[in-house]
């Protein structure tokens, strides 16, 4: 059985510097990937955006509406854009509470969250199925049935980042949120996963906003 050498503090100091290094590196990594996500989704869904006033405003032949338009049901998209802000409300609640150490109550919430969040994906691919009009019928047509699938499928991969950090909270004492670990690498886990939490809320937030915009636009304005 060969004999291993043992580290040497220079050695350790290095290891515990070049640990720190990364972690901090992944913290900043975190913050910053969930903002040039956000800032992706923009130029995403700023294309729509783009797509619903021009053709609005160009009207060819009065093609924007079309002869025998139908708007798609008002109370249904009210309740899917309501699904969509409650869920958002209700994980920004959480994500206080559990700063706070309360990590049953995020939890919770989380769960809430998720779920109110998949009643709105699931409520939205209903209503493509029964529109009353044809995808490419007429410009609002084609503009709500090219943003809304794309949207659902964004919210659900977001949705999907939720499902995985109430999983990872189940291995996390709650008193680690409000005082420090014994270990580095349990204050490490903590901090990406208190990072991780933070940047989904923000996408999600992002996406509640975006609910409530394009809302206003097909169904209000």
């Amino acid at each position: 059985m060969t004999d291993t050498t043992p580290e040497t503090p220079i050695e350790a100091a290095a290891a515990a510097e070049d640990e720190g290094y990364y972690h901090e590196s992944s913290l900043n990594a975190t913050w910053t990937g969930s903002r040039l996500a956000i800032g992706g989704l923009m130029f995403l869904f700023g294309a729509f955006l783009f797509a619903y006033f021009y053709l609005r405003s160009l009207n060819s032949s009065g093609d924007w509406e079309g002869s025998g338009f139908v708007r798609p049901s008002l109370w249904m998209g009210t309740v899917i854009m309501l699904l969509a802000e409650l869920s958002a409300g209700l994980h920004y609640f959480g994500l206080q509470r559990i700063k706070a150490g309360y990590k049953a109550t995020w939890q919770l919430n989380g769960v809430i969250a998720l779920a109110l969040g998949l009643a709105a994906v699931a409520l939205q691919i209903y209503q493509l199925t029964d529109l009353p009009f044809a995808p490419g019928s007429s410009g609002f047509a084609s503009v709500f049935t090219g943003f809304y699938p794309v949207f659902l499928v964004t919210q659900l991969s977001v949705l999907v980042w939720l499902e995985i950090l109430l999983a990872r909270s189940r291995f996390i004492p709650a008193l680690s949120f409000v005082e420090q670990p014994p270990t580095y690498t349990e204050t490490h886990v903590v901090q990406r996963f208190q990072a991780s939490l933070s940047a989904f809320s923000a996408v999600w937030s992002y996406l509640a906003l975006m609910a409530l915009l394009f809302w206003f636009l097909f169904y209000a304005l």
